[in-house]
């Protein structure tokens, strides 16, 4: 079958579950044809085809991120499009492909900061992933920090125990200070109970 002829809106299924094998199968062949299609296929005029194209190619990506790394461009183009199927899809495709490819993806850090934000709470949980993997990168880290900071800072309260948690394992002794203040600052934000505790177990884990 061809590609298109496998997505989940060819095979009139309104789940994800088609688009899913797909991206297993392409994966797993290291297709490279196939992910060209895909690509192509970002700009069709039907939006289910649209859709179904950035699924499977954010699935390839967190199988093989290496198969779609040279794409990037492509992705980073698409966080600005109208679908914002394509925009949050483009951004968790970015997430998974950027440590192939760090220091293009550190170039890019102005646009993929500024659609994260304006995004979706899918864009913006991609967008920290981002950031704490960039900040992994001794080349990197200080840059991704602030940045990752500055995210935390503005992140909704629902979001921050989750975004404490990602970046913990990247957070440096001359940095725990600094990211423990700023989770302190926010802490009698959060409401809910059972976040509040995730919440403090981080900031316990920073002092």
């Amino acid at each position: 079958m061809k590609v298109l002829e496998q997505l989940a809106s060819a095979l009139d299924r309104r789940d994800e579950v088609p688009n899913q094998e797909l991206a297993r199968k392409i994966a797993h062949t290291k297709d490279t044809e196939a992910v060209k299609i895909l690509i192509q296929n970002l700009s069709h005029k039907d939006k289910a085809i649209q859709s179904d194209c950035i699924k499977v190619l954010h699935e390839i990506a967190e199988i093989d991120p290496q198969l779609v790394a040279n794409y990037a461009q492509v992705f980073i183009d698409f966080l600005k499009h109208k679908n914002n199927r394509l925009q949050w899809g483009a951004m968790t495709a970015l997430n998974a492909i950027c440590l192939e490819n760090p220091s293009f993806i550190y170039k890019a850090l102005p646009q993929i900061v500024e659609a994260g934000e304006k995004g979706s709470v899918i864009s913006k949980d991609n967008l920290v992933k981002l950031l704490v993997k960039m900040a992994s990168l001794a080349e990197y880290a200080d840059d991704a920090f602030d940045l990752l900071c500055e995210q935390v800072l503005r992140s909704p309260t629902n979001q921050l125990p989750m975004y404490a948690e990602l970046a913990l394992p990247i957070i440096s002794n001359p940095n725990k200070k600094k990211f423990s203040e700023i989770l302190q600052s926010r802490l009698n934000e959060v409401e809910k109970e059972s976040k509040r505790k995730r919440l403090e177990k981080v900031i316990k884990k920073l002092t």
